[in-house]
């Protein structure tokens, strides 16, 4: 009865963003249900060539949905230019809607399946469950994109109500609505005034945009990453991890593992590990890195800007991977310290310029734009004015750019904690895998540290992520809603 109370939940939840659009989450979700009890018989009877058109079959309509839904209109646009060109008729846009989380939910429903056909999991009977699985709405909308061998098993568990796991949860709500009202909203006020008319500022605020746009984008999918593991642990539920301090990342191939973890960890799964991973010689591993970066940003958005994005990032890693060889000769031959902090911190500081870089094609609306926006730095750079940028002119008050500014320094206290801990963690794994050690208990976070202290630090904490979401928070009459960002994937 709880499952079904949390799937009309689910539903009710969705249908208010549109309704009639409940019947699309319906239809992929009964067909791979269907999908996977017919995997898994025909497995049974060792019928490989039968699971393997069932699965192609499942395949082609979830992403046949997913293509009329989202790209449609952008092939049509793409078809029209080819046509202008040759003098022909132009085809008419359709009038569509894009449904909101429509990749994330077709994407998990895709690796139920091939879970199925892996023999990972058994298929689920009960479908009432299983639509609870892919509907299930604190992560429907954005993520992160579950694994059936992780969230659809906790349907079978029971959960009751615990005091400890409440604080928890609602802790990490509270943080991810002082990611996104606070520092996210907050820098959108500058960087969506510039991008909107670039032509009117120098190349320097041009670049303090972009870095204040790696932020936004993180504080935005971040934030809604941890309201939504928040409330499922509300709920007695545990979601997989989808961000791990990843401006922390001493390597552009180090930042995919923190980054959007459940997507690089589908499309590694479910794409770049078919297609031939690393297994079929170095060529064709990095025209593998590249097909799943080519895809990984045209999931992200029909646009070709995406397109690109995705594309830089997946040269940034080849490049990496082609380059150890001659990387370690030149250490060696300079004796360089890779324990040393200045050498972690500059690894630090070139990722995040690499991929800052790539962020601004991700913000522009089209390749055309970015290459503008690129030229109007270069032409008009002036970097003398870094230190004379007027506040006036950014959109903030000074208390507020102080207040953002406190609560940019936050984040960074949080995320090198959590960086900490996750070195921590790993070391103290590998260790054990050695014997070294024996685990004294459960590894934490900081969310359950900051938990386990005094009364007086934990309201500290409280009062005091509410007090700058309240007062600095970007929300009310004087601003524009702005909504998660991830929403429009």
């Amino acid at each position: 009865m709880r499952n079904f109370w949390l799937l009309i939940a689910s539903y009710f939840f969705y249908m208010n963003w549109n309704a009639a659009y409940a019947l699309l989450l319906f239809g992929s979700t009964f067909v791979t249900y269907l999908a996977g009890i017919l995997i898994e018989k025909a497995i049974k009877k060792k019928r490989g060539s039968l699971a393997k058109w069932v699965l192609g079959i499942s395949f082609a309509i979830n992403i046949g949905i997913l293509f009329f839904y989202k790209y449609i209109n952008f092939f049509i646009h793409n078809m029209n230019r080819i046509l202008g060109k040759i003098g022909s008729d132009e085809i008419a846009a359709l009038d569509i809607l894009l449904p909101v989380g429509i990749s994330f939910y077709i994407f998990q429903a895709l690796g139920y399946i091939m879970d199925v056909y892996r023999e990972k999991i058994k298929a689920t009977k009960n479908l009432f469950r299983y639509m609870l699985f892919v509907s299930f709405f604190p992560q429907l909308v954005a993520g992160p994109i579950e694994r059936s061998t992780n969230l659809l098993k906790q349907f079978d568990e029971e959960h009751t109500f615990d005091t400890d796991r409440v604080r928890e949860g609602l802790l990490t709500m509270l943080w991810g609505l002082f990611m996104k009202i606070m520092i996210a909203d907050n820098l959108a006020v500058y960087i969506d005034a510039v991008y909107a008319n670039y032509v009117e500022y120098t190349g320097i605020e041009i670049i303090l945009a972009t870095v204040m746009f790696a932020f936004q984008i993180y504080c935005d999918f971040g934030g809604y990453t941890y309201i939504a593991i928040g409330s499922a642990k509300v709920l007695g539920f545990a979601l997989m991890e989808n961000f791990n301090a990843p401006y922390q990342a001493t390597s552009v191939k180090d930042f995919w593992r923190r980054w959007h973890i459940s997507l690089t960890g589908w499309f590694t799964d479910y794409l770049y590990i078919p297609l031939g991973g690393n297994r079929k010689g170095k060529i064709r591993k990095y025209i593998n890195i590249f097909v799943v970066f080519f895809v990984s940003g045209l999931w992200h958005g029909a646009s070709w800007s995406y397109v690109v994005w995705g594309m830089i990032n997946g040269i940034y890693l080849i490049v990496q991977d082609a380059t150890i060889a001659v990387r370690q000769r030149v250490k060696q031959f300079f004796h360089v310290r890779e324990d040393r902090f200045s050498y972690r911190l500059g690894c630090g500081l070139a990722t995040f310029l690499l991929v800052d870089f790539s962020w601004l094609f991700f913000r522009a609306k089209s390749i055309g734009n970015a290459v503008s926006i690129l030229k109007q730095i270069i032409l008009s750079l002036q970097p003398e004015k870094i230190f004379g940028l007027a506040v006036n002119r950014m959109g903030y008050t000074m208390q507020q750019l102080v207040a953002l500014i406190f609560a940019m320094l936050l984040l960074f206290v949080f995320d090198i904690l959590k960086n900490h801990m996750y070195l921590m963690s790993k070391n103290d794994m590998q260790s054990l895998k050695d014997g070294s050690i024996e685990q004294s208990g459960p590894f934490q976070n900081v969310f359950q540290i900051i938990l386990s202290q005094g009364m007086w630090f934990r309201w500290l904490v409280y009062l005091g992520l509410l007090f700058m979401i309240l007062v600095y928070g970007a929300y009310g009459l004087e601003y524009t809603q702005t909504e998660f960002i991830y929403f429009q994937f």
